[in-house]
């Protein structure tokens, strides 16, 4: 391997250096030609991964599933109700228990300490799938899926994510474009900013990497000119009524829609969503938010964007597969 990046964990964006992530890139990018190619040879046989997750998933769980048994390692799943992390069991014990038990352990859920925790106890790599703080393996997706739709070098493209840039996809999306050398651009209401913690982190890989990072709350600004339009959805399931009618009264002006991808100056601009997105009222909650806010062309994109030939949501979401796969190869494979 050119990079030695055996028995890493990955917790947060900026855990790998820009050179081990473009490397994590390469290799991500060969072992998604040899899985077309039938060629794929496995690395992992006889592993054992033990997928934890206090939030539900769809893309997380099945993109680490899909990457183990390709590459021959065996997985455990526990749900919320699968195990007494929490409840019975202090995330300290349960590390201890499961670093005998496997070679790795990956982790979804709301706290950043948790995932830190069973990091520092485990004695094995510790990925994190998602925590309130921050979303490593998503960002792994997105810039490839970014390089494989542009052909500038990684530092030429430019990118924009319009909405609560204080969430989780806000701050991964910011830092990693700064550690990577990028034209970053963050776009909401001040109120929803990313705090001075994670500014001061994007800030002092800027200083290193030479990227741009441009904060407003002008999505006319942030687009223009950019290869790439990013969103989230803007409320969390479960978070209380009252919430969703302030953010969605709050965001509606930052919603991506056919005017803000005009706006950008770029006929060839690409859509991007780490998904699910609530964009038609296909859905329990999409039937809902149009009942109940008059929002029935789409939430955070609009609906005509997100079946437009610019998405490119669905690549994104493959690429989590790939990625993932990369990230266990690295760190796990013979």
């Amino acid at each position: 391997m050119s990079f030695n990046l055996r028995n890493r964990s990955l917790l947060t964006v900026q855990d790998y250096t820009p050179r081990e992530f473009r490397y994590l890139l390469d290799l991500a990018r060969d072992l998604k030609r040899a899985k077309y190619a039938r060629t794929e040879q496995e690395h992992l046989k006889g592993k054992e991964i033990c997928l934890i997750f206090e939030k539900t998933s769809t893309r997380t769980r099945c993109a680490f599933e899909v990457a183990c048994h390709d590459q021959g390692a065996n997985v455990t799943y526990l749900d919320p109700a699968g195990s007494q992390i929490g409840h019975k069991e202090s995330f300290k014990d349960t590390a201890r228990v499961l670093g005998r038990l496997y070679d790795a352990i990956e982790y979804r859920g709301a706290a950043q300490q948790a995932v830190e925790q069973l990091a520092a106890y485990a004695g094995v790599p510790v990925y994190n799938g998602l925590t309130d703080d921050y979303h490593p393996t998503q960002m792994l997706a997105d810039v490839m899926t970014m390089r494989e739709h542009s052909d500038k070098p990684i530092t030429e493209i430019k990118y924009a994510y319009v909405g609560d840039t204080r969430s989780n996809m806000g701050h991964s999306l910011m830092i990693v474009g700064c550690m990577l050398g990028m034209d970053v651009r963050i776009c909401g209401p001040k109120q929803l900013w990313p705090s001075e913690d994670y500014m001061k982190i994007a800030n002092d890989l800027k200083a290193k990497s030479g990227a741009t990072l441009t904060v407003t709350d002008d999505p006319q600004v942030a687009v223009k000119g950019v290869d790439f339009i990013h969103t989230d959805v803007w409320v969390s399931m479960g978070e209380p009524k009252d919430v969703w009618a302030e953010r969605i009264k709050l965001l509606t002006p930052f919603q991506v829609n056919a005017n803000l991808m005009k706006a950008s100056g770029n006929a060839q601009v690409k859509f991007m969503h780490c998904l699910p997105a609530f964009h038609d009222t296909e859905t329990t909650v999409g039937k809902q938010i149009a009942a109940d806010y008059g929002m029935a062309n789409g939430l955070e994109v609009s609906n005509d964007v997100f079946e437009s030939e610019a998405n490119v949501a669905f690549e994104q979401a493959e690429n989590r597969m790939h990625t993932i796969k990369a990230l266990l190869v690295a760190t796990l494979g013979d």
